[in-house]
Formats: structure tokens, C-alpha cells, sequence
């Protein structure tokens, strides 16, 4: 009888220990934490604020990605952290956004004279306490979110606000960044019925203002446009120089148009060098911090990611992703491709190699084998069904099963087309969630998906002549993007600099070895 009762007590016991720890789990669950339980069997509370990068001013429900994307559903904990000196920057330019935004009084009488032609000289005279850059949309996704947060920057150094160009489906993608106000360019803006004729020949373009030798300390116009596609010309890559910038910081509002991702030329400018190195300690988290903080999918893009990310992902012991980019006018499947595809991920030990034939497989029954799963992103669908069929018609000589998935296979760019640019996002974020990336040189959506998942890519080099090179890959020394269209020399007096030599943290990029820029980490042993 005493031993039954005893063992009774000891049963009720039990069920209160468990009973307590479930009830400690729904409360985090409750709270909004992801509850990780490690081979300790410890609960942590995930920091969904990356250390304060985000705010706590959103309505999560509105935009789901905002505090999920990082979450240890999707992401292993980020080795990479925030500076105070960033969270603090950030957290005063969200005031200033709020004090000077749309609908405010200070944008009214910012813009209350904006484009009228008896008020294009500014002068001396005040012109309030705001100062405005506008950017306008042009080119495809992966460009205008690296010229985005290229932009971004450059506000955050000058304080200035940054507006965005509404017209096309930047709405249809991200959240709204900043709480309490919005980023969006109103569509009544002053100028807005002329910004997509501004070029390089535009009167107020800052390159031409330079040429023409009009614009000084006493003439400084009301707005300028400023010309940072890949064609511009010696006049405006003096945007980049501290010895032009003054001129430049005393007009009101700047209008940009830009391909390019330029943030390695602003850490070349002595006067914004002191204060991006306190920003970002770690020189090459440059994209990664600023994209973590900017651009959040909204929930439509965001459930394509995640049905996509559960459905096919989530139960591979290891997740590899291949950005396929093919830079040919020509809209097809390419073998001499595949062909670099395979010999780089065999090479790499990336993927492993299909068993010969003949060759008897052992089937081990103590424990299930490996699962990688490969996420491939193209516009064409050849390349994912041929991998596939390779692994599904013979084993590996490992004994792992592959399992290789594509979201989709548009087979042409349609830029501007919602649905479209919605799933070209979708894939971007898939990709930041791999564990291995490998990626097309010269491609911005593979820049992207690098950034954003602070990966350090294997590249897939440019072919020349429809032949594979040799080696067909190589790791990338950064996950950050590649400037591709730099100006060739400093801003100094001496003339015939190269700009990769200015400084130890910009170097030539490795897809673009005698001409790209990219930030580099210049105290990894490693480098």
C-alpha cells in the first residue's frame, strides 16, 4: 500500500514539473518568442529587435517578416552584431523622418516653391531645418534595392530624408521601414511630372551644373539631379569626392537615379569615413545590417517564402542555393553552364557526386541518411530539372539524398510586373536562408540574396566563348555586393590612384577583378 501511494505522489510530482514547463513555453509563445530548446533542454527567448536594429513601434501583424525573417524558425543565430552606434543613428533619423515626412509642415514648405523657375537659385538664405533625396525607381529589383540602401546611407550620413518613388510596386514588396510616418514620395510631389526625363543632359544635373561651370557657393539651385547610372560621366563621379560635397550638401532636395550599389565610394570620402567606420566596425556588414533594418516583405511576399520555405526546405539537414543568371540575349538553357554548375559544386564539396552505375550502394538502417536540399533560382527551368534527374537516376556516392527544388521558371525578365517582382523577392529571401550559396558573377539578385543572408558566396565566373572556366568557381572574400561601375581613380590630386588601393577595406571584386569595388573585413587574418 506504501508503495503504491508513493509511486502515486511521485507520478503527481512529475506532472507538475511538466504541466509548469509547458505552461513557461506558452507564455513565451504567447510574448511572441521562438522558443529554442537546445540539447540542454534550455528555453531562450529569440531577440526579435537584432539588438535594437528594429524598433518595437510596429504592429507585428501588419508586417509579419519585420520580426519572423530572423526568427530561429528560418535563421541561424546571426554571428554579425548591431553597434549601438548604429541602433542609436537610427533611432534619431526616424524622429527627423517623423518631423519632416510627408504630411508634415516641414515638407509643405519645403516644397511649397519646389520647380518654379523664379526660385531655382537657393543662395545663401535658409531653407528650413529638412533636406530631402528622392529616389527613383529604374532598372530591375536586384538593382533598385542595392541603389536603395546606397541611398539610404548616404542619408543617414548627411541627414537627410529619403523618399521613395511609389509609382511603381515598391508598396507591393516591402513594409514600411520607418514607425509613425512613411518613406513613400507623395504623387503630388512638385516634380514629379518631370523626374523621368531627368538624364544627364537635365539643366539641373549636377554633372552637367559642373561641366557648364554653373553652379558655385552663390549659385545653388533649389533641386538637383544627380546621374549614378553606369553611364555617367567624369562630372558626375565628383558626387563621390569630399571636395565637390559641400556644394552639394546646401541644396534642398536631390533626385537620384542609380544602378549601381556605391556605397564602397562613400567609405573612400575622408569626411564620411570616421563616422561609418563608429556605424560599422565590421566593415563588410554593410548591406547586411542596413537590409535587416530597410526592407521587409510584405505578408503576400512573405507567405510565398515561407510555404515555399516549409514545404521543401525546412526538413533538410543542410540547404544549399544556386542563383543562376545568364547574361545572353538568348533566353535558354546552356550546357556549357550546367556543366560549370556541376563541376563547381562537385569541386567544392558542395553537392556529392552521383554513383557509377555499377557500382553496389550500401544501405545503412541504423539511421536515415542525409538530406541537402538544393534551392535553384533561374529564369529557366533546364537547369534545376537537369540536377534533379541527375540525383534521381542515380545514387550519390555517399549514401545522402538530394532533393533539389525551383520556385519558378519565368524564362524572361518582367520588370515593373508585380506578381513577377513579387516572386523574384520571394526567391531572394529563400536564398538568404541557405546554409550555402552559390552564385552567378555580376548578378545584383545574387548580390542580394548574399547580403541579406550574410553569406559568403561560391561564384560562378563569367564563361567565355560558350566554354566552362577553369576553375569553374571561387569563394567570395565578402558577402557584400559588388559595385561594378566605380570611377577608375580617387578624388585626390594625384592622378592614375586605383581606388583599390586607397584604403585596405575596398578592394576589386572578385567577379570583377580590375575594375568592381567591394568592401572587404580588413582585420580577418584571412585577408
Amino acid at each position: 500500500m506504501k508503495l503504491m501511494i508513493t509511486t502515486i505522489l511521485t507520478c503527481l510530482l512529475l506532472w507538475s514539473v511538466m504541466l509548469l514547463s509547458f505552461s513557461n513555453i506558452f507564455k513565451h509563445q504567447l510574448l511572441g518568442d521562438t522558443v529554442n530548446v537546445s540539447s540542454k533542454d534550455s528555453v531562450k527567448p529569440r531577440d526579435k529587435l537584432l539588438g535594437g536594429l528594429l524598433t518595437a513601434d510596429f504592429d507585428e501583424d501588419s508586417c509579419l517578416s519585420r520580426y519572423q525573417y530572423q526568427s530561429s524558425l528560418y535563421r541561424k543565430p546571426s554571428p554579425y552584431n548591431t553597434s549601438q552606434y548604429l541602433v542609436s543613428k537610427l533611432r534619431n533619423y526616424e524622429m527627423l523622418h517623423k518631423r519632416c515626412g510627408p504630411d508634415t509642415d516641414a515638407y509643405k514648405i519645403a516644397t511649397e516653391k519646389l520647380g518654379h523657375d523664379h526660385d531655382e537659385n537657393v543662395g545663401d538664405r535658409s531653407v528650413g531645418e529638412c533636406k530631402y533625396i528622392v529616389w527613383v525607381a529604374v532598372y530591375g529589383l536586384g538593382n533598385r534595392i542595392l541603389t536603395l540602401a546606397s541611398v539610404f546611407l548616404y542619408a543617414l550620413l548627411t541627414d537627410r530624408i529619403i523618399l521613395v518613388d511609389q509609382r511603381k510596386d515598391i508598396s507591393d514588396l516591402f513594409c514600411e521601414p520607418f514607425p509613425g510616418t512613411s518613406w513613400l514620395l507623395p504623387l503630388d510631389f512638385p516634380l514629379m511630372g518631370k523626374i523621368d526625363s531627368f538624364d544627364r543632359e537635365y539643366s539641373r544635373c549636377h554633372g552637367t551644373m559642373l561641366k557648364n561651370h554653373t553652379i558655385n557657393s552663390t549659385i545653388i539651385p533649389s533641386h538637383l539631379y544627380l546621374h549614378l547610372l553606369h553611364d555617367y560621366r567624369d562630372q558626375d563621379k565628383r558626387f563621390f569626392c569630399q571636395k565637390d560635397h559641400s556644394l552639394v550638401d546646401k541644396v534642398p532636395w536631390l533626385v537620384v537615379k542609380s544602378n549601381l550599389y556605391f556605397i564602397p565610394s562613400l567609405w573612400l570620402n575622408p569626411s564620411f569615413q570616421p563616422e561609418l567606420i563608429k556605424l560599422f566596425p565590421q566593415k563588410d556588414t554593410v548591406f547586411y545590417h542596413l537590409a535587416r533594418y530597410l526592407f521587409h516583405p510584405t505578408n503576400q511576399v512573405w507567405g510565398m517564402v515561407t510555404r515555399s520555405y516549409n514545404a521543401y526546405l525546412s526538413r533538410a539537414d543542410e540547404i544549399l542555393g544556386i542563383q543562376v543568371r545568364v547574361f545572353s540575349r538568348q533566353t535558354k538553357y546552356f550546357q556549357h553552364v550546367m556543366n560549370q554548375i556541376v563541376a563547381c559544386t562537385q569541386r567544392e564539396k558542395l553537392l556529392p557526386e552521383a554513383a557509377a552505375q555499377e557500382e553496389p550502394q550500401v544501405t545503412n538502417t541504423t539511421k536515415p541518411p542525409k538530406l541537402i536540399a538544393v534551392l535553384v533560382t533561374s529564369l529557366h527551368p533546364g537547369y534545376s530539372n537537369n540536377l534533379k534527374n541527375m540525383y534521381w537516376e542515380r545514387p550519390t556516392s555517399t549514401g545522402e539524398i538530394v532533393k533539389v527544388y525551383q520556385p519558378s521558371g519565368e524564362r524572361f525578365q518582367q520588370t515593373d510586373k508585380k506578381l513577377h517582382d513579387q516572386k523574384a523577392l520571394a526567391e531572394m529571401y529563400l536564398l538568404s536562408l541557405t546554409d550555402k550559396l552559390v552564385t552567378s558573377a555580376w548578378s545584383t539578385f545574387g548580390y542580394v540574396a548574399q547580403g541579406l543572408g550574410g553569406l559568403k558566396p561560391w561564384i560562378l565566373y563569367t564563361p567565355k566563348k560558350f566554354k566552362t572556366p577553369d576553375p569553374p568557381c571561387g569563394r567570395g572574400v565578402s558577402m557584400e555586393p559588388c559595385f561594378l561601375t566605380p570611377p577608375v581613380h580617387g578624388c585626390g590630386a594625384k592622378k592614375g590612384i586605383n581606388t583599390a588601393k586607397i584604403v585596405p577595406f575596398v578592394r576589386h571584386c572578385e567577379d570583377l577583378r580590375h575594375y568592381g569595388l567591394k568592401l572587404v573585413d580588413d582585420t580577418k587574418d584571412e585577408l
